[in-house]
Protein backbone atom coordinates (compact mmCIF):
# COMPACT_ATOMS: atom_id res chain seq x y z
CA UNK A 1 0.00 0.00 0.00
CA UNK A 2 1.53 3.36 -0.81
CA UNK A 3 -0.20 7.28 -0.71
CA UNK A 4 0.27 10.26 -2.74
CA UNK A 5 0.33 13.88 -1.21
CA UNK A 6 -0.89 16.34 -2.91
CA UNK A 7 0.40 20.26 -1.92
CA UNK A 8 -1.54 23.00 -2.18
CA UNK A 9 0.96 26.28 -1.54
CA UNK A 10 -2.08 28.88 -1.49
CA UNK A 11 -3.28 30.72 1.49
CA UNK A 12 -5.45 34.11 1.91
CA UNK A 13 -3.41 35.20 4.66
CA UNK A 14 -0.18 34.49 6.42
CA UNK A 15 -0.41 33.07 9.99
CA UNK A 16 1.90 34.69 12.20
CA UNK A 17 3.50 31.44 13.39
CA UNK A 18 3.02 29.63 9.89
CA UNK A 19 7.05 28.32 8.20
CA UNK A 20 5.07 26.08 5.57
CA UNK A 21 5.32 26.93 2.21
CA UNK A 22 2.75 29.14 1.08
CA UNK A 23 1.84 32.19 -1.17
CA UNK A 24 -1.29 34.94 -0.96
CA UNK A 25 -0.60 36.13 -4.31
CA UNK A 26 -1.42 33.23 -6.37
CA UNK A 27 -4.29 33.80 -8.64
CA UNK A 28 -2.24 35.21 -11.47
CA UNK A 29 -0.46 31.86 -11.64
CA UNK A 30 -3.18 29.36 -9.79
CA UNK A 31 -3.69 27.55 -12.96
CA UNK A 32 -0.42 27.24 -14.56
CA UNK A 33 0.40 24.99 -11.02
CA UNK A 34 -2.59 23.00 -11.10
CA UNK A 35 -0.72 22.46 -14.39
CA UNK A 36 2.69 21.55 -13.27
CA UNK A 37 0.87 19.44 -10.66
CA UNK A 38 -0.92 17.52 -13.25
CA UNK A 39 2.14 16.95 -15.20
CA UNK A 40 4.10 15.94 -12.23
CA UNK A 41 1.83 13.47 -11.49
CA UNK A 42 2.42 12.11 -14.81
CA UNK A 43 6.29 12.22 -15.17
CA UNK A 44 6.60 10.33 -11.73
CA UNK A 45 4.15 7.41 -12.30
CA UNK A 46 6.57 5.03 -11.91
CA UNK A 47 7.70 6.01 -8.42
CA UNK A 48 5.98 3.90 -6.66
CA UNK A 49 6.76 0.90 -8.38
CA UNK A 50 2.91 -0.12 -9.13
CA UNK A 51 2.15 -0.17 -5.49
CA UNK A 52 -1.68 -0.07 -4.30
CA UNK A 53 -2.52 3.51 -3.01
CA UNK A 54 -5.10 3.90 -0.17
CA UNK A 55 -4.69 7.43 0.87
CA UNK A 56 -4.60 10.65 -1.12
CA UNK A 57 -4.18 14.01 1.07
CA UNK A 58 -4.47 17.73 -0.10
CA UNK A 59 -2.43 19.63 2.36
CA UNK A 60 -1.19 23.03 2.27
CA UNK A 61 -1.17 26.03 2.18
CA UNK A 62 -5.09 25.58 2.25
CA UNK A 63 -6.37 23.46 -0.18
CA UNK A 64 -10.04 24.35 0.43
CA UNK A 65 -9.44 27.06 -1.74
CA UNK A 66 -9.40 24.74 -4.78
CA UNK A 67 -12.12 24.91 -6.83
CA UNK A 68 -14.44 21.94 -7.69
CA UNK A 69 -13.14 21.61 -11.24
CA UNK A 70 -9.21 21.91 -9.43
CA UNK A 71 -10.08 19.22 -7.52
CA UNK A 72 -11.81 16.70 -9.65
CA UNK A 73 -8.61 17.49 -12.73
CA UNK A 74 -6.27 15.94 -9.77
CA UNK A 75 -8.36 13.30 -8.78
CA UNK A 76 -9.15 12.23 -12.27
CA UNK A 77 -5.79 12.44 -13.28
CA UNK A 78 -4.36 9.94 -9.69
CA UNK A 79 -7.11 7.58 -10.99
CA UNK A 80 -6.58 7.56 -14.61
CA UNK A 81 -2.49 7.06 -14.02
CA UNK A 82 -2.24 5.03 -10.51
CA UNK A 83 -3.50 1.74 -9.10
CA UNK A 84 -5.96 3.21 -6.46
CA UNK A 85 -7.95 1.10 -4.42
CA UNK A 86 -11.74 1.09 -4.60
CA UNK A 87 -12.42 3.50 -1.46
CA UNK A 88 -9.32 5.70 -0.85
CA UNK A 89 -9.24 7.48 1.97
CA UNK A 90 -9.28 11.05 0.50
CA UNK A 91 -8.35 14.41 3.27
CA UNK A 92 -8.92 17.48 2.32
CA UNK A 93 -7.53 19.99 4.52
CA UNK A 94 -9.66 23.03 4.98
CA UNK A 95 -10.20 26.26 6.70
CA UNK A 96 -13.42 27.21 9.03
CA UNK A 97 -14.36 30.25 6.83
CA UNK A 98 -14.42 27.88 3.51
CA UNK A 99 -17.23 25.81 4.89
CA UNK A 100 -20.11 25.94 3.62
CA UNK A 101 -22.98 23.80 2.51
CA UNK A 102 -22.42 24.19 -0.99
CA UNK A 103 -18.63 23.26 -0.56
CA UNK A 104 -19.11 20.04 1.59
CA UNK A 105 -21.78 18.38 -0.94
CA UNK A 106 -19.22 19.07 -3.69
CA UNK A 107 -16.36 17.61 -2.06
CA UNK A 108 -18.39 14.85 -0.79
CA UNK A 109 -19.60 14.40 -4.44
CA UNK A 110 -16.07 13.89 -5.34
CA UNK A 111 -15.32 11.75 -2.91
CA UNK A 112 -13.49 13.27 -0.23
CA UNK A 113 -14.05 11.86 2.63
CA UNK A 114 -12.00 13.21 5.83
CA UNK A 115 -11.46 16.74 6.72
CA UNK A 116 -8.84 18.11 8.38
CA UNK A 117 -9.99 21.39 9.99
CA UNK A 118 -7.24 23.78 11.11
CA UNK A 119 -9.20 25.71 14.02
CA UNK A 120 -5.79 26.05 16.25
CA UNK A 121 -8.29 28.28 18.74
CA UNK A 122 -11.80 28.67 20.30
CA UNK A 123 -10.46 32.04 21.60
CA UNK A 124 -11.00 34.80 19.15
CA UNK A 125 -8.58 37.07 20.63
CA UNK A 126 -5.43 34.13 19.79
CA UNK A 127 -7.25 33.68 15.95
CA UNK A 128 -6.64 37.71 15.83
CA UNK A 129 -2.97 37.85 16.94
CA UNK A 130 -2.73 34.40 14.70
CA UNK A 131 -3.76 36.03 11.66
CA UNK A 132 -6.37 33.59 11.10
CA UNK A 133 -8.84 33.82 8.35
CA UNK A 134 -11.86 32.64 10.42
CA UNK A 135 -13.47 33.24 13.96
CA UNK A 136 -14.25 31.34 16.95
CA UNK A 137 -17.72 31.60 15.35
CA UNK A 138 -16.89 29.85 12.37
CA UNK A 139 -15.02 26.98 13.97
CA UNK A 140 -18.42 25.86 16.00
CA UNK A 141 -20.29 26.31 12.94
CA UNK A 142 -17.64 24.70 10.39
CA UNK A 143 -17.37 21.31 12.57
CA UNK A 144 -21.20 21.19 12.92
CA UNK A 145 -21.96 21.22 9.13
CA UNK A 146 -19.25 19.16 8.48
CA UNK A 147 -20.33 16.44 10.57
CA UNK A 148 -23.90 17.01 9.37
CA UNK A 149 -22.57 15.82 5.72
CA UNK A 150 -21.10 12.86 7.12
CA UNK A 151 -17.17 13.31 7.10
CA UNK A 152 -15.07 12.49 8.82
CA UNK A 153 -13.10 15.15 10.88
CA UNK A 154 -9.41 15.92 12.38
CA UNK A 155 -9.77 19.30 14.01
CA UNK A 156 -6.30 21.09 14.91
CA UNK A 157 -5.64 22.56 17.90
CA UNK A 158 -2.40 24.86 19.61
CA UNK A 159 -1.36 24.73 22.90
CA UNK A 160 1.38 26.72 24.88
CA UNK A 161 0.36 29.79 23.49
CA UNK A 162 1.75 33.06 25.35
CA UNK A 163 -0.46 34.79 27.80
CA UNK A 164 -2.86 31.84 28.19
CA UNK A 165 -4.17 30.15 31.52
CA UNK A 166 -4.36 26.39 32.23
CA UNK A 167 -7.79 27.39 32.61
CA UNK A 168 -8.43 28.80 29.51
CA UNK A 169 -6.48 25.79 27.56
CA UNK A 170 -9.07 23.21 29.57
CA UNK A 171 -11.65 25.49 28.18
CA UNK A 172 -10.53 25.33 24.60
CA UNK A 173 -10.26 21.02 24.89
CA UNK A 174 -13.85 21.08 27.05
CA UNK A 175 -15.58 23.17 23.68
CA UNK A 176 -13.64 20.46 20.74
CA UNK A 177 -14.43 17.54 23.18
CA UNK A 178 -18.53 19.07 22.90
CA UNK A 179 -18.42 19.50 19.13
CA UNK A 180 -17.40 15.14 18.85
CA UNK A 181 -14.61 14.95 16.49
CA UNK A 182 -13.46 11.77 15.33
CA UNK A 183 -9.63 12.78 15.38
CA UNK A 184 -7.95 15.69 17.24
CA UNK A 185 -4.41 16.77 16.48
CA UNK A 186 -2.72 18.91 19.30
CA UNK A 187 0.22 20.54 18.47
CA UNK A 188 2.51 22.69 20.82
CA UNK A 189 3.13 26.40 19.50
CA UNK A 190 6.88 26.70 18.34
CA UNK A 191 8.43 29.63 17.65
CA UNK A 192 10.00 29.20 13.94
CA UNK A 193 12.81 31.48 12.36
CA UNK A 194 11.40 33.75 10.20
CA UNK A 195 7.89 33.95 10.75
CA UNK A 196 5.93 36.92 12.30
CA UNK A 197 5.98 35.67 15.27
CA UNK A 198 9.86 35.35 15.76
CA UNK A 199 9.92 38.96 15.21
CA UNK A 200 7.73 39.79 17.64
CA UNK A 201 9.96 37.50 20.02
CA UNK A 202 12.84 38.79 19.59
CA UNK A 203 11.54 42.46 19.59
CA UNK A 204 9.65 41.70 23.14
CA UNK A 205 6.19 42.33 21.73
CA UNK A 206 5.70 38.54 22.73
CA UNK A 207 6.66 36.31 25.53
CA UNK A 208 6.17 32.89 24.45
CA UNK A 209 4.77 29.85 26.99
CA UNK A 210 7.82 27.90 29.21
CA UNK A 211 8.74 24.72 28.57
CA UNK A 212 7.03 23.93 32.05
CA UNK A 213 3.65 25.30 31.10
CA UNK A 214 3.87 23.71 27.45
CA UNK A 215 4.34 20.17 29.50
CA UNK A 216 1.27 21.17 32.28
CA UNK A 217 -1.01 21.74 29.09
CA UNK A 218 0.16 18.88 27.30
CA UNK A 219 -0.39 16.65 30.30
CA UNK A 220 -4.10 18.21 31.37
CA UNK A 221 -4.68 17.03 27.23
CA UNK A 222 -3.74 13.61 27.63
CA UNK A 223 -5.68 13.44 30.92
CA UNK A 224 -8.98 15.57 29.31
CA UNK A 225 -8.90 13.31 26.07
CA UNK A 226 -8.60 9.74 27.52
CA UNK A 227 -12.00 10.44 29.45
CA UNK A 228 -13.42 11.64 26.45
CA UNK A 229 -12.61 8.34 25.09
CA UNK A 230 -9.86 9.47 22.52
CA UNK A 231 -6.70 7.38 22.16
CA UNK A 232 -3.54 8.38 21.76
CA UNK A 233 -2.16 6.90 19.27
CA UNK A 234 0.92 9.84 18.37
CA UNK A 235 2.25 11.96 20.44
CA UNK A 236 -0.09 14.91 18.58
CA UNK A 237 -2.82 12.81 17.51
CA UNK A 238 -5.99 11.43 18.86
CA UNK A 239 -8.97 9.67 18.05
CA UNK A 240 -12.07 7.43 18.78
CA UNK A 241 -11.69 3.52 18.18
CA UNK A 242 -11.03 2.92 15.02
CA UNK A 243 -10.72 6.74 13.85
CA UNK A 244 -7.17 6.75 13.25
CA UNK A 245 -5.92 8.55 9.73
CA UNK A 246 -4.35 6.20 7.50
CA UNK A 247 -2.14 8.57 5.57
CA UNK A 248 -0.61 9.78 8.80
CA UNK A 249 -0.66 6.49 10.00
CA UNK A 250 1.55 4.97 6.71
CA UNK A 251 3.98 7.89 7.27
CA UNK A 252 5.15 6.88 11.12
CA UNK A 253 5.30 3.37 9.63
CA UNK A 254 7.60 3.81 6.95
CA UNK A 255 5.10 3.33 4.20
CA UNK A 256 6.16 4.77 0.76
CA UNK A 257 4.41 7.60 -0.77
CA UNK A 258 4.31 9.82 -3.21
CA UNK A 259 4.60 13.71 -2.86
CA UNK A 260 3.49 16.45 -5.31
CA UNK A 261 3.57 20.03 -5.81
CA UNK A 262 6.14 22.67 -4.07
CA UNK A 263 8.01 21.62 -1.13
CA UNK A 264 6.10 18.22 -1.35
CA UNK A 265 8.29 15.30 0.14
CA UNK A 266 8.41 11.66 -1.20
CA UNK A 267 9.50 8.49 0.31
CA UNK A 268 9.99 5.05 -1.60
CA UNK A 269 11.51 2.93 1.26
CA UNK A 270 15.37 3.42 0.03
CA UNK A 271 15.36 7.12 -0.26
CA UNK A 272 13.93 10.48 0.14
CA UNK A 273 13.03 13.17 -2.12
CA UNK A 274 11.97 17.05 -1.63
CA UNK A 275 10.37 19.91 -4.58
CA UNK A 276 11.64 22.94 -4.36
CA UNK A 277 9.70 25.25 -1.88
CA UNK A 278 9.27 27.82 -4.79
CA UNK A 279 6.51 28.22 -7.00
CA UNK A 280 8.07 29.55 -9.90
CA UNK A 281 10.90 27.15 -9.92
CA UNK A 282 8.53 24.83 -9.58
CA UNK A 283 6.55 25.55 -12.72
CA UNK A 284 9.87 26.33 -14.68
CA UNK A 285 11.23 22.99 -13.71
CA UNK A 286 8.16 20.90 -14.58
CA UNK A 287 7.76 22.44 -17.94
CA UNK A 288 11.30 22.51 -18.87
CA UNK A 289 12.13 18.59 -17.76
CA UNK A 290 15.05 20.52 -15.90
CA UNK A 291 15.45 19.24 -12.32
CA UNK A 292 13.23 20.39 -9.32
CA UNK A 293 13.58 18.23 -6.42
CA UNK A 294 16.59 16.89 -4.02
CA UNK A 295 16.79 13.71 -3.11
CA UNK A 296 18.92 11.73 -0.97
CA UNK A 297 19.78 7.94 -0.57
CA UNK A 298 18.96 6.43 3.23
CA UNK A 299 21.93 4.85 4.71
CA UNK A 300 21.33 1.63 7.08
CA UNK A 301 21.94 4.14 10.11
CA UNK A 302 19.93 7.16 8.66
CA UNK A 303 16.74 3.76 8.43
CA UNK A 304 17.44 2.89 12.12
CA UNK A 305 17.03 6.60 13.04
CA UNK A 306 13.92 7.40 11.17
CA UNK A 307 12.34 4.01 13.23
CA UNK A 308 13.30 5.08 16.35
CA UNK A 309 12.14 8.96 16.33
CA UNK A 310 9.02 8.18 14.00
CA UNK A 311 8.63 4.80 16.17
CA UNK A 312 8.82 5.84 19.14
CA UNK A 313 6.03 8.55 18.63
CA UNK A 314 3.22 6.32 18.11
CA UNK A 315 1.38 4.08 20.17
CA UNK A 316 2.97 0.44 18.55
CA UNK A 317 6.00 1.83 19.71
CA UNK A 318 9.66 0.34 17.66
CA UNK A 319 10.00 -3.48 17.42
CA UNK A 320 13.62 -4.00 19.25
CA UNK A 321 13.82 -7.01 16.94
CA UNK A 322 13.52 -5.44 13.66
CA UNK A 323 16.10 -2.88 14.80
CA UNK A 324 18.67 -4.98 15.24
CA UNK A 325 17.63 -7.81 12.92
CA UNK A 326 17.65 -5.13 9.92
CA UNK A 327 20.32 -2.91 11.41
CA UNK A 328 23.23 -3.06 13.81
CA UNK A 329 22.66 -1.56 17.55
CA UNK A 330 25.35 -1.34 19.76
CA UNK A 331 26.25 -1.78 23.48
CA UNK A 332 25.47 2.53 24.23
CA UNK A 333 22.01 1.77 22.37
CA UNK A 334 20.90 -1.08 25.25
CA UNK A 335 22.84 0.76 27.74
CA UNK A 336 20.92 4.22 26.78
CA UNK A 337 17.91 2.11 26.62
CA UNK A 338 18.06 0.13 29.65
CA UNK A 339 18.85 3.58 31.60
CA UNK A 340 15.05 5.26 29.83
CA UNK A 341 13.62 2.28 30.94
CA UNK A 342 14.74 2.24 34.76
CA UNK A 343 14.25 6.30 34.87
CA UNK A 344 10.19 5.45 33.92
CA UNK A 345 9.99 7.01 30.26
CA UNK A 346 9.87 3.84 28.48
CA UNK A 347 8.69 0.27 28.35
CA UNK A 348 9.65 -3.00 26.71
CA UNK A 349 7.57 -5.46 26.09
CA UNK A 350 7.49 -8.65 23.89
CA UNK A 351 11.02 -7.13 22.38
CA UNK A 352 8.67 -3.55 21.39
CA UNK A 353 9.47 -0.38 22.69
CA UNK A 354 6.93 2.17 23.92
CA UNK A 355 7.24 5.23 25.07
CA UNK A 356 5.41 6.06 28.83
CA UNK A 357 2.61 9.13 29.31
CA UNK A 358 5.85 10.58 31.46
CA UNK A 359 8.37 9.75 28.23
CA UNK A 360 5.88 11.56 25.91
CA UNK A 361 6.96 14.72 27.26
CA UNK A 362 10.74 13.95 25.97
CA UNK A 363 10.09 12.29 23.28
CA UNK A 364 12.15 14.06 21.01
CA UNK A 365 15.33 14.16 23.34
CA UNK A 366 14.43 10.07 23.74
CA UNK A 367 15.00 9.31 20.08
CA UNK A 368 18.47 11.53 19.58
CA UNK A 369 19.79 9.81 22.55
CA UNK A 370 19.32 6.51 21.09
CA UNK A 371 20.32 7.49 17.48
CA UNK A 372 23.25 5.78 15.88
CA UNK A 373 26.32 8.46 15.67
Amino acid sequence: MAGIYIHIPFCKQACTYCDFHFSTTFDKYRSVLIEAILLELEQRKEYLDSQIVETIYFGGGTPSLLTEDELRLILAKISSIYNVVDSPEITLEANPDDISKERLQEWKNLGVNRLSIGLQSFLQSDLDWMNRAHTAEESERAVKLAKEYGFSLTVDLIYGLPNRTLEEWNANIDKLISLAPNHISAYCLTVENKTVLSSWVEKGKIDPASEDEQAEQFLLLLDVLERAGYQQYEISNFAKEGQYSKHNSNYWKGVSYLGVGPSAHSFDGESRRWNVANNRKYIDGIRTNKEYSESEILTPKDRFNESVMTGLRTTWGVSLDDLRWHHCTSNSFDQQLESFRKDGLLEIENNQITLTKKGRLQADYIASELFLD
